[in-house]
């Protein structure tokens, strides 16, 4: 009575180790083809072969390693500058002491940031087998090695837009002023293309990397402060610079936000959607970068915050800033927001990028009062 019950899953599950089989055999064909012909040709031709496959295994190895290991990543980075205890403004003279004058946290947290990103960290963007990706597919449309590669890119975009509004305001007095040298090439430094390697093929020719590029914009603003604390550069922390820079910050972040929102209605793949990992990580990244340069700005622009009032509500930024940094789930999922066992966690994501942005619009809101 039960045969046929038996015979038909008999059946499927014998349709289903076919298929396994043929997907596995499609799979290792290409490299049992190559090792038919590897065991066909002379010593000298192997020889050369297997070199170079040691080379590109290695060399595989090596990329792996360094997208896995995030060195010196810390949440709490912010803790290490004391914020608090900063208690002269950039430029202004130190008491009790002969040509000294503050120095701007602003700047020193975009460096430390470059300098995490390029020096205590290879820069996975322009890394050669960043550039190949897995047989020709970008790594972005895999599931494998593109998160740091995705935060890195985050960070930087951070910085762009540090350095070109420290570039156009808060590194000069007013428009009539002259541009900051310093400030100039570091700005000119982080636009620079982020994948370069030693050769561009869409330049044909051979370039300087982008981390090299990236590590000259880190001197170039440790040289600004450098020469802000011998009392020879010029920070300007005024109410209106504070606004634009909060209004340009809150525009970053509304428009990573929007690229989140597309993703989560293109896709509701869950665990198998292989955008939403660099997209959460670009964010990720973001925020990362701008939970140091907002709490810097409440040492720079500490006289501002205690004139109008606004040192609890950027507190409060601030503190929504680190509460994202805690969201490190090992695979990124991009389910349906209602789902229960694949959730979504670039609509949480999603979530905190419009709490920061609606602390910076109110921020903003108080100080054009």
């Amino acid at each position: 009575m039960l045969d046929p019950v038996i015979n038909f899953f008999t059946r499927i599950f014998y349709w289903i180790g076919r298929g396994i089989g043929i997907v596995v055999a499609w799979l290792l064909w290409p490299f049992l083809w190559v090792g038919r012909w590897y065991r066909s040709k002379g010593w000298v031709l192997k020889a050369v072969v297997g070199a170079l496959l040691v080379v590109l295994v290695a060399s595989y190895a090596y990329f792996g390693v360094q997208t896995q290991y995030w060195r010196n990543f810390n949440p709490d980075y912010v803790d290490a500058y004391e914020i608090a205890k900063r208690d002269v403004k950039p430029g202004e003279a130190v008491p009790g002491a002969t040509n000294a004058c503050g120095t701007s946290a602003i700047v020193e947290v975009a460096a430390d940031l470059a300098d995490f990103n390029v020096n205590q960290n290879p820069w996975v963007p322009s890394m050669l087998l960043s550039k190949t990706g897995f047989f020709g597919v970008p790594w972005r449309h895999t599931p494998f090695f593109d998160n740091k590669a995705a935060f890195q890119l985050g960070i930087n975009q951070v910085l762009r837009r540090t350095t070109v509004e420290l570039v156009d305001t808060l590194g000069r007095v007013r428009g009539t002023s002259q541009i900051d040298e310093n400030l100039q090439d570091a700005r000119s430094a982080f636009a620079y293309n982020e994948e370069y390697w030693y050769f561009s093929w869409h330049d044909f020719g051979p370039v300087k990397p982008t981390p090299t590029i990236y590590r000259s914009g880190v001197q170039k603003l440790r040289a600004f402060n450098d020469r802000l604390a011998k009392c020879d550069a010029t920070f300007d922390p005024r109410a209106d610079n504070l606004i634009q820079f909060l209004d340009r910050i809150a525009s970053d972040i509304g428009s990573t936000s929007d690229i989140l929102r597309g993703q989560i209605e293109a896709s509701n793949a869950g665990w198998f959607d292989v955008r939403a990992d660099d997209r959460f990580w670009f964010a990720y990244g973001q925020l990362y970068a701008y939970y140091g340069i907002l709490s810097a700005t409440q040492s720079d622009f500490a006289g501002v915050y205690r004139e109008r009032n606004i040192t609890k509500i950027a507190a409060q930024a601030v503190d929504q800033l680190r509460s994202a940094l805690n969201m490190q789930p090992l695979i990124i999922s991009n389910g349906a927001e209602s789902a229960f066992i694949m959730p979504s966690h670039l609509a949480t994501m999603g979530f905190y990028l419009l709490r920061v942005r609606s602390n910076l619009i109110e921020m903003r809101s108080i100080l054009d009062r």
